[in-house]
């Protein structure tokens, strides 16, 4: 009878475990992909809406998700009145402005009461569209910073998983992109 080495199964286990959930973890998406369906709650300055927003009720409407590190620090709320102060711009390329973040929705109010946002913050604290996304960094339980253009057949238009709010380049870049894509 063959003898089995517990120590060299569980070593073949963890490996298969370890390549499975690494294979599941976020990859990246690409231009052309659709938009993972998704249903998260959100907010605004207003409201706090637990039935949420998603994909399927976004078909139809060309919109920007937004994954962000954390509501309340420098960086996010530097990103986010910058699209607030853009809104003109985006209303003119006829694109929503989808900011999500896996915070809870009502962290999400009271910082869109704080600033003035005047567009929807989704909050996804299942944390399940982050991963999806490939922008889930599960060392710190955040989304890194990142844009997404959905077009209005749910593919995915433009990505930038690099985006920065050092500086306005990035922001520039999204803007170039939509006039790009809403003048096609």
């Amino acid at each position: 009878m063959m003898e089995v080495d517990m120590k060299n199964v569980m070593l073949v286990f963890a490996l298969i475990l370890t390549a499975l959930v690494l294979a599941g973890a976020g990859a990246k998406l690409e231009v052309g992909d659709k938009v993972p369906e998704f249903t998260v709650p959100y907010a605004t300055a207003d409201t706090v809406a637990m039935q949420g927003i998603g994909s399927k009720d976004l078909l139809g409407t060309r919109y920007v998700l937004a994954p962000f590190p954390a509501a309340w620090s420098s960086g996010c709320t530097k990103e986010v009145c910058t699209f607030r102060d853009a809104i003109t711009d985006f209303e003119a390329f006829e694109v929503e402005v989808l900011p999500v973040s896996a915070d809870l929705v009502f962290s999400s109010h009271e910082w869109a009461k704080h600033h003035d946002l005047n567009f929807k913050l989704l909050a996804d604290h299942r944390r399940e569209l982050g991963p999806a996304l490939g922008v889930y960094n599960s060392d710190y339980g955040m989304y890194n910073r990142s844009v997404f253009v959905v077009g209005p057949d749910g593919n995915l238009e433009y990505i930038d998983y690099d985006y920065s709010v050092q500086d306005d380049s990035d922001f520039e870049a999204l803007k170039a992109a939509l006039a790009e894509l809403t003048t096609e």
